[in-house]
């Protein structure tokens, strides 16, 4: 379904399921698409646990853009798309996500979505070669527990382990997260069991 921002349109795929335990939405990198082998692997993972299940294509991916512009347009518009696509869906936890600057802006809006927790794929830490540049404020103040999941060979960096609830690095990738999938499914299952039992905050 289409969902217009004010930043424009954003396009959104949803897997409904009967009476979800929770409902998951992920989003993309500042270059890619909602069938990132990584966001694939994660969906099919809340899928097989009763969660439903939306992947957000963003208003500048949509435009054809590469680059997401000004934080806090891109934090306005992810609200807004939130605000629709939770309505059908009442009260059950939200858990949000994305890989690259999808984490990031999970990260960033987690407190006001009211989201229980966040997975963080790939997330970028800093431009490469630049680690001066760090983003890791954006984990630290998500204000609810954050998955991250990066590869050790990543060259936006790999956070530490008391940068977020839990860091799970896997050995041999590198920031597409693709060479193993199932391995990033596996490491998001315990985290949505977890929040699938929380009531979303007020």
């Amino acid at each position: 379904m289409e969902i217009v921002t004010a930043h424009g349109p954003a396009e959104v795929t949803v897997d409904e399921v009967a009476d979800p335990a929770f409902l998951l939405v992920l989003t993309h990198g500042s270059n890619g698409g909602v069938e990132a082998a990584d966001l694939l692997a994660v969906r099919a993972v809340a899928l097989g646990l009763g969660g439903a299940v939306a992947r957000v294509m963003q208003p500048f991916r949509l435009a054809g853009r590469r680059a997401p512009g000004p934080a806090v347009k891109q934090d306005e518009a992810w609200l807004e798309i939130l605000g629709v696509v939770r309505e059908p869906f009442g009260d059950v936890p939200l858990v949000q996500g994305g890989r690259s600057n999808g984490a990031r802006v999970a990260c960033r809006t987690a407190r006001a979505a009211g989201a229980t927790g966040v997975v963080a794929l790939a997330f970028p830490l800093h431009p490469p070669g630049r680690p001066e540049k760090t983003r890791v404020e954006e984990l630290r103040s998500a204000g609810v527990e954050v998955l991250v999941v990066n590869g050790d060979r990543d060259p936006f960096g790999v956070p530490d382990a008391g940068d977020a609830a839990e860091v799970v690095v896997l050995p041999g990738e590198r920031h597409d997260l693709d060479k193993d999938p199932d391995a990033v499914g596996a490491a998001a299952g315990p985290w949505l069991r977890r929040w699938a039992k929380r009531k979303t905050p007020a």
